[in-house]
């Protein structure tokens, strides 16, 4: 997918109050904003047909590759990226890029897009604008039903922590098995979207490849040490971010069992709720870094839903200050399938 830039596409509808937005020759109309962050904002759109034309045959329809990915409702999500300078238009681009190379059902896939230039007005600086189109999940994040479910004082079962995991691991294992290799690099329970299905565990899809990088980067200078811990410091979330990205050495090979470290992280998270390691973030003189660095775990003491032994064995295989003795996705996979056969229900 290239980049298109266009003062015709992606760009509001004046005439209705800024309701109705283009990407590309679709136009979408805006249902109601669903997020933002920094310098992007995410809302629910919906797309917008002639009267003759259905939705499954409407011009995303012809655009999008695989039919699944499609809305029933015509309904999606809309990222709008206000970008300030060229290094941001680089980042965009990059993200579309990598986007592009990834097809997995637990991936979050990247529909269509488009990067428009825009006036400077007094009010903001930004001179481009990115509109990037993808399916929609109304059950929100990971974070989020974690969020609502513990002010209910409840937690996912035991299969449910596997099933949503082991799809994590899907989704992980497709990126790691390209050529080069690929690393999330900011896997976390706030990029993994959720939809609940009757009768099933949800379903879990990885999302968000503004951080996603070819895995596989050797260090040789102290030089190169310091600049991969600044990208890491931007780019991975504090919480989840792997000991050989706080405190790189200056020779080093860098590969995707920084991602391991992570769905660890995340594997405690689906059980309750945090990082393994933000304890330290409320303790007088507590460091995040030494924590993580020196993989001191903390279990909670008394949760209402007990897990298995066997899950915090697990998480601590992943948890290895070592990345070269930190086990691989294939063997993750091969070891939560073998947990799923022991404890499904």
């Amino acid at each position: 997918m290239g980049c298109t830039f266009s003062g015709f596409n992606a760009m509001y509808d004046a005439a209705n109050g800024g309701g109705d937005i283009w990407i590309n020759d679709i136009r979408f109309k805006i249902v109601r904003q669903l997020g933002e962050g920094g310098f992007a904002y995410v809302y629910l759109v919906k797309e917008v047909t002639s009267d003759s034309s259905s939705i499954s045959a409407g011009g995303l329809a012809k655009k999008v590759k695989d039919p699944s990915h499609l809305s029933d409702d015509g309904t999606y999500a809309m990222k709008k990226v206000l970008i300030q300078n060229n290094e941001q238009l680089e980042l965009v681009r990059e993200e579309i890029r990598v986007s592009s190379l990834f097809s997995h059902r637990n991936l979050l896939p990247l529909l269509d897009h488009a990067i428009i230039s825009v006036k400077p007005t007094q009010e903001g600086s930004w001179n481009h604008e990115a509109y990037l189109l993808f399916p929609v999940h109304l059950d929100g994040t990971l974070l989020d039903n974690f969020k609502a479910m513990s002010a209910k004082n409840d937690f996912f079962s035991t299969s449910d922590v596997l099933q949503i995991f082991r799809q994590l691991c899907a989704g992980l294992e497709h990126m790691h098995s390209l050529e080069p290799p690929y690393a999330h690099n900011d896997v976390k329970p706030g990029n993994v979207l959720l939809t609940h299905r009757k009768g099933e565990s949800p379903l879990a899809i990885l999302m968000d490849f503004g951080s996603a990088r070819p895995a596989r980067r050797q260090i040789r200078s102290r030089s190169e040490a310091l600049q991969l811990q600044e990208w890491a410091s931007e780019h991975c979330a504090a919480p989840f971010r792997a000991p050989e990205l706080w405190d790189c050495p200056s020779h080093a090979d860098i590969d995707e069992r920084t991602d391991i470290w992570a769905l660890g992280c995340t594997l405690y998270a689906i059980m309750y709720g945090v990082s393994p390691f933000e304890y330290a973030l409320g303790e007088s003189g507590g460091s995040l870094q030494l924590a993580i660095v020196n993989a001191q775990i903390k279990w909670p003491a008394g949760p209402k839903l007990q897990y298995p032994e066997a899950l915090h064995q697990f998480v601590t295989w992943m948890l290895q200050p070592q990345p070269s003795v930190r086990p691989c996705i294939d063997d993750i996979i091969f070891h939560v399938d073998k947990l799923i056969s022991k404890f499904s229900q």
